[in-house]
């Protein structure tokens, strides 16, 4: 599914903003704390990002009629440059429940940070998070690491 820019017409102040030029770059949103409402900001100013789905799970609840099936997808979307996104959808397909997925996950973007994890590493690159990160949802604990530079030269690898 391929973007087209002059045949979008935006909504809100920052869809316009986006379509004339005057923001070229999502973390100018980021900074200044704008919201994103429409999903086609994200496709103009992220063009390369990738989808994939996470997990489908088939729920049920009872109905009087009988069981009512309904799907839960989880996606993620990213550029692999430091832009990452989750996302949910439920539907009685899956196919709509990946798509509400996705948009979910487009409207929930998120920049990470990321250096050089490690003290003895001296690449230069930003290929890791700087420091421990330690996240909560509910039961879930997630903690992420730092690493060395995976580019095996000598200065990473003593």
């Amino acid at each position: 599914m391929s973007f087209n820019m002059e045949e979008w017409e935006p909504k809100t102040n920052v869809g316009r903003m986006v379509k004339d030029g005057t923001i070229t770059d999502i973390d100018e949103i980021f900074e200044k704390g704008l919201s994103i409402m429409e999903l086609e900001i994200i496709d103009a100013l992220l063009p390369d990002l990738e989808e994939e789905v996470m997990d489908v799970n088939l729920v049920q609840r009872m109905h009087k009629s009988g069981r009512k099936v309904n799907f839960r997808v989880i996606v993620a979307v990213g550029n692999k440059n430091g832009y990452v996104g989750l996302g949910q959808g439920k539907a009685r397909e899956v196919g709509p429940a990946i798509r509400k997925a996705v948009d979910n996950a487009k409207y929930n973007i998120i920049k990470v940070r990321r250096g050089c994890g490690d003290w003895g590493c001296v690449c230069g690159r930003q290929h890791t998070v700087p420091f421990k990160v330690y996240g909560k949802a509910g039961s879930v604990n997630c903690k992420c690491y730092s690493y060395a530079c995976s580019c095996r030269c000598r200065s990473c690898y003593w």
